[in-house]
């Protein structure tokens, strides 16, 4: 954590994440655009984040390390050779602009169809909970959820070893770092939180053992990268894919970022949804984290230029992350900087495939 007095804390100038030197304390938040058809990355994506690289830090769109993990249509992966070679192009791009950018790796668990996975592939979570509702197919259009098979001790094993061996195909596709997804309600989430993990072994029950698989996936990719390499992406409160709050949550949250704290990993990266409808994360939430987890802390949710700047001078975090407002202005942080208007987004193209409303919203000049 950063306690020296003579640090800036400007919100547009430079900073320091682990051994990187960001040229402003802008992250831009991993947004699901679903452009990777079959799966791999594409020239179009690599335009996409180039476009954006004005921010400090990218973390890409969520990026599965498993065919198990590829639960909505046109979902990045990062588990074979011809996706670390799409992803080359992302990272080339990226840095041929002066940009840093990280992956988030994302398995979705429960949160998935099973026309939306390869042939062979499965539906896995720690406990076989149905998500309610539907989700989107190509193959079919609007689907139930595909009932989940609780993950075996073998499975869960094999898990972390696809976490380790994706981070390693990261570093090899150039990226700086990876981003562990264990928020809105995704795999790792759907371990920590007792109302989509119904398990009653070392995995399950109390909040150390639901803390598990994450504390184990963390140390590993750490081992095999570097921690200043690993980041991780929290919402404690959060209410996306049926999770919402527990008895314990912030005592287990407090303890998991004292773990972390310990393993070294880079950065937190709390996520705060009120904006979007979800319970507000207590100041509580962020002062207990914050105590236990002394490396790099970004906020994200909600955040305007005003707000960003207060919880930085504040010295809440080092890093402030903003998601939507990237959509419809690659030069955002320039836009934010000289207080220009913000173009409006089509939400109609968010998630469907190509250009338009994707790489196609032009600058300010």
């Amino acid at each position: 954590m950063s306690t020296q007095t003579n640090v800036s804390t400007d919100l547009f100038g430079s900073a320091r994440l682990g051994n990187l030197n960001l040229q402003n304390r802008i992250v831009m938040a991993p947004m699901t655009r679903s452009r990777a058809i079959g799966n791999v990355p594409n020239s179009t994506m690599a335009d996409y984040y180039a476009q954006r690289a004005g921010a400090g830090l990218i973390v890409t769109e969520g990026t599965s390390p498993s065919p198990n993990g590829l639960g909505y249509s046109r979902i990045p992966g990062i588990f074979n050779q011809e996706q670390v070679e799409g992803w080359k192009l992302v990272t080339n791009a990226v840095h041929k602009k002066g940009g840093k950018i990280f992956v988030q790796l994302m398995h979705t668990g429960r949160a998935s169809h099973v026309s939306n996975l390869p042939i062979g592939a499965e539906v896995l979570a720690p406990s076989p909970v149905v998500l309610s509702g539907q989700i989107w197919t190509d193959a079919e259009g609007m689907q139930p959820y595909t009932q989940p098979k609780e993950m075996s001790a073998e499975q869960i094993q094999t898990a972390i070893s696809e976490y380790v061996r994706a981070s390693k195909n990261a570093i090899a596709a150039g990226f700086d770092g990876v981003e562990l997804h264990a928020a809105n309600g995704y795999l790792l989430e759907q371990f920590l939180n007792p109302n989509s993990n119904r398990r009653n072994d070392s995995y399950g029950g109390s909040a150390d053992n639901r803390n598990r698989f994450v504390i184990e996936i963390a140390k590993a990719v750490a081992a095999a990268i570097g921690s200043e390499k690993t980041g991780i992406r929290i919402s404690p409160y959060g209410a996306f894919n049926e999770m919402g709050a527990f008895d314990g949550v912030e005592e287990q949250y407090e303890s998991l970022a004292a773990s972390l704290n310990e393993i070294g990993l880079v950065y937190v990266h709390m996520v705060d949804h009120s904006s979007q409808g979800a319970p507000e994360v207590p100041e509580s939430v962020v002062l207990k984290i914050r105590k236990q987890f002394k490396n790099t802390l970004i906020l994200s949710g909600g955040y305007d230029k005003a707000k960003a700047q207060s919880v930085l001078d504040d010295r809440k975090c080092e890093l402030i992350a903003f998601g939507r407002p990237f959509i419809a202005n690659p030069d955002f942080v320039d836009r934010l900087k000289y207080d220009a208007e913000l173009s409006p987004a089509d939400p109609t193209t968010f998630y469907t495939p190509g250009e338009k409303g994707y790489s196609d919203y032009p600058n300010l000049n």
